[in-house]
């Protein structure tokens, strides 16, 4: 906003939403403030609307620690919870990170209200923190929760073995009745079964009512509440049966109380397995951490003091010795050194530092002592952008997600209507004992069902993939890319810095009749020496390599696609492609044979004017990524087609092509047009084009593809306009990632089919449907067995993707680093 005319508008089309009482809007502050009527909550309108009269409302990002979560109807009523606070615009929970991200309009005082809201649904939250901090709560938050389920398993397995002796015993072997009967007493058996069962459903089995019963109470039924109602029907008929046994129908006087404690230990027992392979799953973002150094050795009044890593500022002068971990990002202002950079950029040879080189915090130092400036810490630096990026996919939803999401939302309540049709149909049509047979029935119900698998079948598996993909040095910025990847049918593919080394070398001049060629290069190379861009910068260094002196140009001017002009030593001098020759009204056609010959090999021609006179045309060329070719042919391996879009002219670039194996090449393209063309790739929808690309220019055409890739050794803004980064700059993991994400979907799919499958199968078997055909009637014990294995497998089956093999193996990964470092991935 610039002026009241502004606000006006804001504050009008604010009002014009359903639901808002008033709104006031300061120029000032650049804030809204809108009272809206009660029980209104929607903040997407608001943003819409303020959107559509041309402005832009600022939206943050709030990260929320969730406890207490254990299957996705928990995740279903936090995500509601959440999205009611007025203000919020989506929000998204983690199962199996334990986190929320929420989208707000409202800022950073939104915490406060959204921690309420997930304590009024029974579960505890508190802002996420980032980094080591969170690392290590997190982890300690883990060996507590994991020593907490570890006793209560052993308290209950050691109360039930009793119990399976005194009840299942008796009934399968007669010899132990009469021991127990002749020895003990019948009365006596079933006081101590009464107390053994006690502890187990009041000690370690207390946890689900403490769960289970308020969101019982809140109409919002979860797992727990399932074990809790199974459990007790059990424990409860069981209590009648032993001390007020006149009261049932004769001939139900029967006890279960080891089937109660059996379906709490195998519970409890299958909970710690998950809660260790849910604690593997995060091994990706613990293995990150590791690379961060803990302490920086700093320059303070003269001296050289060490300090934890957090007390590192910017401009802080860092000294590093031979063998030290880089602590922060920073540039070297004295000494020089090879440091090891494989984590970043997955080469295995040491790259050289000297003055002014840049390093990169927890890469590692070889032999050489240098100091550096420190220009980004804490959370600005490369590593902690490279975990957080981990972070947010891994607690990311994908599209395939949202049928779960939808099931859940009913699937617990249904449970329990099912299990209460079960109890009556068994009571009125089931064969005596019927209140025996109905209440076994129902209990087993109650306790299969469970929607922990179709929780934790997503999320683990994203997980896993992100992290992987991270040790391949594959980072996914976006989630949803992980699903999307696996459905390009293109990829598109920027020329420079991409298939080639992105360093252009001299490779030809030619100088017009008139021309001196070593004039014509002094003075192009004077020009080019105000250009950053790489044939530029080839241009000048071949022009110092033979020694000329190079003038200081004045009146430089760039314009993008076409070339540069200067004015040098009082001379006008043009350089570019042959259509800025056009520009200013010159025929290249003299030089069209040589050009021709020069496009043919490969090499990229420019032309140089100087006082409007063509005076000499220079081939450029950019050598193929040594890795380039196996990366093309394993893209078409895994059935894509590939195009290349480059600025070069069209014969140079089908030249590389034909080198290459490209499909199809769109060339001359100017910067402006590349996300045009990969919109036209796209044809309506009926294409999936993955682009892949590492320049400010590529940035459009990253952000139009259904799945943006970024040359992670390229230009920030490129890197922020894509939804995965390839860290080591190697084209071969655009294949790997596109196998990685094949394999993540399958799996997610696996998980999926096995948690939806099981629930439709084994339900019906509960509650039944087997015994008129088979006289099969399930055991609760058996059905607490089940569901406890069906978590556990669909964890197991998530963590096998930590063994993917990627298609092409690439020198180093972005995890892998040196001595006491990380293992090379599998």
């Amino acid at each position: 906003m610039s002026c009241a005319s502004c606000v006006g508008r804001v504050e009008r089309a604010i009002r014009a939403v359903d639901g808002v009482d008033a709104a006031s809007v300061n120029l000032a502050t650049e804030r809204a403030q809108v009272a809206l009527k009660p029980g209104v909550t929607n903040a997407v309108s608001l943003a819409v609307a303020i959107r559509n009269v041309g402005y832009e409302p600022i939206e943050d990002t709030v990260d929320l620690q969730i406890s207490g979560m254990t299957c996705a109807s928990c995740v279903g009523r936090v995500e509601k919870a959440l999205r009611t606070v007025p203000g919020v615009l989506d929000a998204t929970v983690n199962l199996a990170t334990e986190r929320a991200s929420v989208r707000t309009l409202g800022g950073s005082n939104m915490s406060g209200a959204l921690i309420a809201a997930v304590k009024t649904t029974g579960y505890e939250a508190e802002p996420a923190r980032s980094g080591a901090e969170q690392a290590d709560r997190e982890r300690a938050a883990r060996e507590a929760e994991l020593s907490s389920l570890r006793r209560s398993v052993i308290l209950a397995a050691i109360a039930t073995l009793p119990l399976l002796v005194f009840e299942m015993g008796s009934h399968l072997f007669e010899g132990v009745h009469h021991f127990l009967a002749g020895n003990i007493g019948d009365d006596t058996v079933g006081i101590l079964s009464f107390l053994l069962a006690t502890l187990v459903q009041f000690g370690p089995g207390l946890r689900f009512y403490i769960k289970g019963w308020p969101a019982l109470l809140r109409g919002a039924p979860d797992m727990n509440s399932l074990v809790m109602l199974g459990t007790t029907a059990a424990y409860g008929y069981s209590v009648v049966s032993t001390f007020a046994s006149g009261i049932l129908p004769e001939g139900t006087d029967y006890s279960y109380y080891e089937a109660g404690a059996v379906i709490i230990t195998l519970i409890l027992l299958g909970r710690w397995f998950e809660a260790r392979a849910k604690g593997s799953t995060s091994e990706a973002i613990r293995r990150l951490m590791t690379l961060q150094a803990k302490t920086a050795r700093i320059l303070r009044d003269g001296q050289e003091v060490d300090v934890g890593i957090e007390a590192v500022r910017p401009g802080d002068i860092v000294v590093v010795r031979p063998g030290d971990k880089v602590p922060v990002d920073g540039e070297v202002t004295e000494g020089a050194s090879y440091v090891d950079e494989s984590m970043i950029t997955g080469e295995p040879v040491p790259a050289q530092k000297a003055l002014g080189a840049s390093v990169v915090g927890g890469t590692i130092n070889k032999t050489g002592a240098f100091r550096f400036r420190a220009t980004k810490v804490g959370a600005d630096t490369l590593l902690a952008q490279i975990v957080r990026t981990v972070e947010e996919a891994q607690g990311s939803k994908l599209p395939i997600q949202a049928l779960v999401d939808r099931v859940t939302t009913w699937f617990v309540p249904a449970v329990i209507g099912v299990a209460g049709l079960t109890f009556l149909a068994w009571l009125v049509f089931g064969p005596s004992p019927a209140l025996t047979y109905a209440l076994i029935s129902a209990v087993a119900v109650l306790i299969i069902a469970c929607p922990c698998a179709m929780g934790l079948a997503t999320p683990t598996s994203i997980m896993v993939g992100t992290g992987k993909a991270a040790e391949m040095g594959v980072l996914f910025r976006r989630g949803e890319a992980l699903q999307a990847l696996k459905d390009a049918t293109i990829v598109a593919l920027d020329k420079t810095g991409t298939l080639t080394k992105g360093r252009p070398e001299l490779t030809d001049i030619a100088a017009a009749p008139g021309f001196a060629e070593a004039d014509v290069l002094r003075l192009v190379a004077a020009v080019e020496t105000r250009s950053e861009h790489p044939v530029a910068e080839a241009i000048v260094a071949a022009a110092r390599r033979r020694g000329l002196d190079l003038p200081a140009p004045s009146a430089f001017e760039a314009e993008p696609g076409f070339g540069v002009r200067a004015e040098v030593e009082g001379r006008r001098v043009d350089v570019g492609a042959d259509r800025l020759m056009r520009q200013i009204g010159l025929d290249v056609a003299a030089f069209a044979a040589v050009a021709t010959r020069l496009a043919d090999e490969g090499k990229t021609p420019l032309y140089a004017a100087i006082d409007g006179q063509l005076a000499a045309v220079i081939a450029v060329a950019d050598p193929i990524k040594a890795t380039t070719p196996a990366a093309i042919d394993a893209l078409h391996r895994v059935g894509t087609r590939v195009v290349m879009i480059t600025g070069d002219n069209r014969r140079t670039a089908k030249a590389i092509a034909r080198q290459l194996g490209i499909d199809e090449v769109v060339a001359e393209v100017l910067p402006t047009d590349k996300a045009d063309v990969v919109k036209r790739l796209q044809a309506g929808g009926s294409a999936r084009v993955a682009f892949v690309g590492d320049g400010i220019n590529d940035a459009p055409a990253l952000a139009q593809a259904d799945v943006g890739l970024a040359i992670g050794t390229g230009t920030d803004i490129a890197i922020e306009s894509a939804d995965v980064v390839l860290m080591s700059g190697d084209l071969r993991n655009v294949p790997n990632a596109i196998a990685l994400s094949q394999s993540t979907i399958r799996n997610i799919k696996q998980n999926l089919l096995w948690a939806f499958g099981y629930n439709v199968v084994l339900i019906p078997v509960a509650a039944g449907a087997l015994y008129p055909s088979f006289g099969i009637l399930m055991s609760p014990i058996f059905a607490g067995l089940a569901m406890a294995f069906s978590s556990v497998s669909v964890l197991m089956n998530a963590l096998r993707l930590r063994r993917f093999g990627p298609p092409l193996s690439v020198g180093g990964t972005a995890l892998q680093a040196g001595p006491g470092q990380l293992a090379p991935a599998e």
